[in-house]
């Protein structure tokens, strides 16, 4: 017998055939401005990297019915700091990426004890997580300071990977190489070994449990407190290991850096099929998400004539529209039993 397709699957489907279809689009229309080159697909990686680091962490919380407004600012904290380190503080990067590590680890033990033990409602808790870390990173350094100083960074972060296909000749008969970088290659990294978290681990089961019903989470004997903790936790984590690669991209800090990259990061967990009740997600759809959300931006630069927020506003379309389909869904699947 053949096994009927899910709606789960279905969602993830119609996102990756959506995304398919915008860039093909993008192919067809801004052909004569280079959007078929394969370096126009490996620069909306390049540019959203540390949103699918912060993609991979926000599904993992929302998989548990929480959800965690505070990534934004934690993004812009970690550049701060890693900016000021460096520059100001004259710091080995190597021992302020750690350090940025540990913070995140230690914002997510407060956020998820808060969320998890004391039971506070997850908007609220992450809400006063996303204040602190938008204060705390004006009282590090109140201006924009950008990173020139620590040669280790600068060459970590300016390094370029090639790749062996999909290379052209541009207008003046040069060509160019199709490259990555390093970010591009941790961002990766951490798609999969989410992936493989939450297909085959205890843990990942437990998020699903948790978001599904936590009712009968705690009947099978799962520690529903715990498992929150610790989606926070990695939540944060990954955040910062985002802020990372934010900041090698952008090269700088700034009060105002990641202004609402945690709406991004919802949108993209929730187009790529991840339920606002919980339960039901992955990360493959976060990703292709986030690369939904890089194609609309970039299809918008390469119009050149439309506003920036125009971007935002076809993302907000897509989410209403994903929301919708997810509740038609919802009712299809509650109707049958």
């Amino acid at each position: 017998m053949k096994k009927k397709m899910n709606s789960n699957t279905l969602l993830l489907l119609i996102t990756i055939a959506l995304f398919i279809v915008m860039y093909a689009a993008g192919c067809v229309i801004y052909a004569n401005k280079g959007f078929m080159h394969f370096q126009t697909f490996l620069n909306i990686l390049i540019n959203n990297s540390g949103l699918l680091c912060v993609a991979c962490g926000m599904t993992c919380v929302m998989l548990t019915a929480g959800i965690d407004i505070s990534v934004g600012s934690l993004i812009a904290m970690d550049c701060m700091f890693l900016a000021v380190g460096m520059e100001m503080w004259h710091l080995n990067p190597i021992v302020l990426i750690v350090l940025v590590l540990l913070i995140g680890i230690v914002f997510g033990l407060v956020q998820g004890f808060c969320v998890g033990y004391l039971e506070i409602q997850p908007f609220i808790v992450t809400m006063a997580g996303m204040f602190f870390a938008r204060g705390m990173t004006a009282v590090i350094y109140s201006k924009q300071i950008s990173v020139s100083s620590s040669e280790l960074f600068v060459k970590l972060a300016n390094i370029k990977i090639n790749i062996p296909f999909g290379s052209y000749v541009n207008s003046k008969g040069v060509e160019q190489i199709p490259f990555i970088r390093i970010p591009v290659v941790i961002s990766l990294i951490v798609l999969v070994l989410i992936f493989l978290m939450l297909r085959y681990t205890k843990f990942g089961r437990s998020l699903y449990a948790v978001g599904g019903n936590e009712q009968s989470a705690i009947m099978m004997g799962l520690d529903v407190k715990k498992t929150k903790l610790k989606a926070y936790v990695l939540s944060s984590f990954l955040c910062s290991i985002g802020g990372i690669c934010y900041c090698m991209n952008t090269m700088s800090g700034s009060v105002q850096q990641a202004l609402g990259l945690e709406m991004d990061a919802i949108a993209s967990s929730v187009i790529g099929g991840t339920l606002l009740t919980g339960g039901v997600g992955n990360v493959i759809g976060s990703f292709f998400g986030v690369l939904i959300n890089g194609t609309i931006s970039t299809l918008v630069k390469t119009n050149g004539k439309l506003l920036s927020s125009w971007s935002s506003i076809a993302v907000a379309a897509l989410l209403g529209f994903f929301i919708v389909l997810q509740s038609i869904f919802a009712k299809i699947k509650a109707n049958k039993k």
